[in-house]
């Protein structure tokens, strides 16, 4: 059999590890997360934001994907006038309780590492071109030794560059005394993923994977007919995300909305002309049913408000902080904009703690689709900039990987096309049997 031929990047990016390898099924380092949650740094500062590290000097707001994958992987990608990519947020397998050990939350991630690694192998250039992580990269609280076991093990195979915005757990802090943090927030995320250059990372061991050069913890990518505005809303765990101060409330935050809206400007004229969508990613989700992490309407204001100077809304917004998966239409400037909520990716699936309303119900400008998919599971989105697909599969311990939930957009008109719920079996399974074929944990309504 010849061997395995990884991606290679322009500035000599390495992805995948050269040879397959059995899914782990113990931490290295045992999280400790209820430590943290009765520190004293924590339990005094939890309310609060945490400041925003400026983004690398001399470093460009957004990222040309063409940067970071092969010339043949690109001209794949232009020959076929298309794009498909993965998206979905809390990765971590950190959720250890009663209720789940440690073998079930590692099965849990890896069920949809590689799944989504499956379907880049079995598509070879013509598959996905990266993964877009929807933040909480790892828990609890974004600490570097939680690096190996939570990111780089589970997807060691995924031969694709994987760029990520931050979620609430990757900037939470904490410390044995209550004056200052044991590490500055944001430390491993940024050595991790906002490097100088693409060198091997201090927190992979063995695998393969380098670093990312994203230019700070809010950027955007700009790949063939599509661009993705990423953004940072902060640390808090509930009450919702921030981009800006809030008019002074929150002192400490840097002010997100300029980059929001010169972006928007910057991509307005290939929008207006077909060339590529545009979709805004952000961790908390500016629209959800789920009380505990439910939608933020500061968050909307603030995107509305940029959207509006920059007289240009985005064609869709994706978000994770809920564990499961949720989808709404919402219809803003005369355009039907889907709103999903993707926290699917292997953290403690878990039901709203409270009765949602049914899927159709209409609340102002939006409607919920369907109801809410409490399965792990990840996105493909595929787009020619004239339409896009969003499509939500489950990827579950020992089972089939299925399609849950489709929707299409015509770009164009700004319409949806067509959508819904999709639950036979797709062909093909997970190229490495998980080792569990318990049902997914719900977890419970203590921690997320």
């Amino acid at each position: 059999m010849p061997a395995k031929t990884n991606l290679l990047g322009p500035s000599g990016q390495l992805y995948a590890d050269p040879k397959p390898t059995p899914d782990e099924n113990a931490f290295q380092v045992n999280n400790t997360s209820d430590a943290y949650y009765n520190s004293p740094y924590y339990l005094k500062h939890k309310n609060e934001v945490q400041a925003i590290p400026p983004s690398r000097t001399g470093a460009l707001p957004y990222l040309n994907l063409a940067n970071f994958v092969p010339q043949d992987l690109m001209a794949a990608i232009t020959t076929s006038e298309k794009i498909t990519f993965h998206a979905v947020g809390d990765t971590g397998a950190a959720k250890v309780d009663k209720h789940q050990t440690a073998p079930t939350a590692i099965a849990d991630e890896a069920a949809v590492a590689d799944a989504m690694d499956a379907d880049v192998q079995t598509s070879g250039v013509d598959g996905p071109a990266f993964f877009f992580h929807l933040g909480d990269v790892v828990y609890n609280f974004g600490e570097a030794q939680y690096y190996y076991d939570q990111f780089y093990e589970p997807f060691r195979e995924y031969d694709r560059p994987i760029f990520a915005i931050l979620g609430n757990h990757d900037g939470m802090v904490f410390g044995s005394s209550s004056s200052a943090p044991q590490v500055p927030t944001l430390a491993a995320f940024l050595s991790n993923f906002c490097a100088a250059a693409p060198d091997p990372s201090p927190d992979a061991m063995s695998i393969t994977r380098t670093v990312m050069t994203q230019p700070g913890v809010y950027f955007t990518l700009d790949a063939p007919y599509v661009s993705i505005i990423g953004l940072y809303s902060n640390v808090l765990d509930t009450g919702g995300g921030i981009i800006s101060s809030r008019g002074g409330h929150f002192p400490l935050v840097d002010d997100q909305l300029s980059f929001l809206t010169g972006e928007l400007q910057r991509l307005k004229a290939d929008r207006q002309a077909g060339k590529r969508a545009i979709i805004i990613a952000v961790h908390h989700p500016p629209l959800s049913i789920d009380a505990k992490t439910g939608g933020s309407g500061g968050l909307m204001k603030d995107i509305d408000s940029c959207c509006e100077k920059a007289q240009l809304w985005p064609d869709a917004v994706l978000s994770g902080h809920a564990h499961l998966y949720q989808r709404f239409t919402r219809t803003v400037n005369g355009r039907q904009v889907p709103y999903i909520v993707s926290g699917s990716g292997g953290f403690a699936a878990t039901a709203p703690p409270e009765a949602v309303p049914p899927a159709g119900t209409v609340i102002g400008d939006y409607k919920l689709e369907v109801d809410p998919i409490v399965k792990f599971g990840y996105l493909t989105l595929t787009t020619d900039a004239r339409s896009l697909t969003i499509t939500f599969k489950a990827a579950l311990r020992g089972k089939p990987v299925t399609q849950e939930d489709s929707v299409t957009l015509d770009l164009t008109q700004g319409k949806i096309l067509a959508s819904g719920a999709n639950r036979a079996a797709q062909k093909g399974t997970n190229k490495r049997p998980t080792k569990k074929t318990a049902t997914p944990a719900k977890g419970t309504k203590k921690k997320v």
